[in-house]
């Protein structure tokens, strides 16, 4: 339980004249309150108020765990069989919770389904989005949440150095997926931040491309693309690599990559706009003929979520401030030939940047 983030939220409760607001989302429950769970189908949700104590509100078989978390506060725990906004309805009329004129919600969280009974709930109200706040909240960290993405960096590198130790000659990019998580599994992670990307040769150049069967042979560029869950936060790396040798279009497409990676992480430093971090890569891709092949933005914030706040995309004015997480991750896709990406993870320092991720980026020719 963080008792400053829920203060601060409640705050902004009060400063905004929001009544209650009702947080449905996994990761801001596990942000606010310092449990992680996945209730499948079932409803999890904080009610935080400006000046009430919070309620907690999941599936009674996990009370438990929520108290183990450091959890303190009310908790309303359901079975199945039973309807749990008719319980919440119960325990804030207990709590002499009442005449709420507004509320508010994460509007991209809460379901259609889940909004019928929400309004049911809280009838006559004015409802508003808080996503946006919490999404300030996460998008700087504090000393801790470092501490845990640099760990879980380290093993994201990890899994790169287990993976090209498993390249060898008509390995199937399968049987290297296979490999990469059996090991990262060893040292204790439980969950991968997204579906392990291992892609050989044509096969590389599909931005979001599916392991299969594909064998490796000489001459392919290799392209791992990886992160993982640890302690509630994501690490998200890409890493390129030839067998056996690259022709000279290979490391021309090499090259323009990581000189388009290493001048974003160049003026990545408080101030900067986040857009002119996609722009200096893209133009730097443009300029040598390739600006078609790379389709997508830089990157994206990272934390609790692989692909959280902000977007990093050319459009956005917004500015980088101390302690920001975030990928940069620019690419060149041919679908003959195959592609590149290079993707980090960056910690906003106070006088410029860190890499979370230190596994060396100039081409590696695996042999």
């Amino acid at each position: 339980m963080n008792i400053y983030r829920l203060y601060n939220f409640s705050k902004y409760l009060k400063q905004n004249k929001i009544d209650a607001a009702f947080i449905n989302s996994t990761e801001n429950f596990f942000y606010l309150t310092g449990f992680h769970t996945d209730p499948h189908e079932r409803l999890l949700g904080l009610l935080v108020f400006p000046d009430d104590d919070p309620i907690a509100v999941l599936p009674s078989m996990e009370t438990g765990q929520l108290k183990n978390a450091g959890w303190t506060q009310e908790i309303i725990g359901y079975k199945d069989h039973e309807n749990p906004w008719m319980m919440i309805g119960e325990q804030m009329k207990q709590n002499g919770i009442s005449g709420l004129e507004t509320v508010g919600i994460e509007k991209q969280v809460l379901s259609y389904g889940r909004s019928e009974s929400f309004i049911q709930l809280f009838s006559d109200v004015d409802v508003v989005d808080v996503e946006g706040k919490l999404n300030e909240m996460r998008v700087v960290k504090d000393e801790n949440e470092i501490s845990i993405m640099r760990e879980a960096a380290d093993l994201a590198d990890y899994g790169v150095k287990v993976g090209t130790e498993a390249l060898e000659e008509g390995v199937t990019e399968m049987e290297v997926l296979a490999k990469i998580e059996y090991e990262l599994k060893k040292k204790g992670v439980s969950q991968m931040s997204f579906s392990t990307m291992v892609l050989f040769g044509e096969k590389s150049g599909q931005p979001h491309g599916n392991p299969g069967d594909r064998k490796l042979k000489a001459g392919d560029f290799v392209l791992f693309d990886m992160g993982v869950v640890w302690k509630g936060y994501t690490s998200d790396i890409t890493r390129t690599f030839a067998f056996k040798y690259a022709s000279d279009k290979q490391k021309e497409i090499y090259d323009t990559v990581k000189r388009a990676l290493d001048a974003s992480l160049a003026i990545s430093k408080p101030g900067t706009r986040i857009g002119d971090l996609d722009q200096t890569a893209r133009d730097i891709i443009s300029d040598a003929g390739y600006g078609e092949l790379f389709p997508h933005r830089i990157g994206h914030g990272l934390g609790i979520n692989v692909h959280e706040f902000p977007s990093m995309s050319h459009l956005n004015d917004d500015v980088l401030k101390v302690g920001m997480t975030y990928t940069i991750e620019p690419g060149i896709y041919d679908p003959e030939i195959g592609g590149v990406r290079l993707e980090d993870d960056v910690l906003v320092t106070e006088d410029g940047y860190e890499t979370l991720t230190k596994t060396p980026k100039d081409l590696r020719i695996i042999e």
